[in-house]
């Protein structure tokens, strides 16, 4: 009985998971804990120039996450992760996305884990700057599967993202290139023979 009921309910977080309704909840959460995160942290700041830094450190981590989660969580066997990401595959233009409470939480848990290790400002400012990236990072993977650029620069930046779904061992960057660069994973075309 409770297995069933458990069944019951992750599938219901699953199909709820796939809906407009949740992703643009999350953007909304997200965009709220943001700016909660990034006002606090400000008013808590302890310098210019360490606050600067705290956000670049923030968004330089957050690059770090998503290039881990989508290259070695979303490429692997861990069912809860791969599923998702292989029905994203699979429709890349749907709405999968993970609950649209589940990544507030997770930033919330980090922004704890933060604030145990440094001054409050700075831990508040660099959670705020990674909770930022994140949004940059679900907004821009969201406009790179439904619009069309006409600019030669952004077409680039789109057209990264989508050899990524014809090479999947290749391109795990989103937001950028960095970490493909760093650690060869960046697709290279090969030069055709003949």
């Amino acid at each position: 009985m409770k297995r069933n009921l458990l069944r019951t309910g992750v599938d219901a977080i699953v199909r709820m998971s796939s809906t407009r309704a949740n992703y643009w909840a999350e953007v909304a959460l997200d965009v709220t804990l943001c700016l909660v995160l990034l006002v606090e942290g400000w008013l808590h700041r302890s310098g210019s120039l360490t606050s600067l830094l705290a956000l670049a450190l923030g968004l330089l981590a957050f690059s770090f996450i998503e290039y881990f989660f989508h290259r070695w969580m979303f490429h692997t066997r861990i069912p809860l992760f791969e599923q998702g990401h292989r029905m994203h595959h699979a429709q890349p233009l749907g709405y999968d996305s993970l609950p649209f409470f589940l990544p507030s939480a997770v930033l919330l848990c980090l922004t704890g884990l933060l604030v145990l290790v440094m001054p409050l400002g700075v831990a508040l400012l660099m959670a705020g700057a990674m909770t930022f990236g994140y949004i940059a990072y679900g907004l821009s993977h969201f406009t790179i599967h439904h619009v069309r650029f006409q600019q030669p620069l952004l077409r680039r930046w789109a057209a990264s993202h989508h050899v990524h779904h014809y090479h999947p061992d290749s391109n795990f960057g989103v937001t950028t290139p960095l970490w493909d660069v760093l650690l060869g994973t960046r697709y290279v075309r090969q030069p055709r023979q003949g």
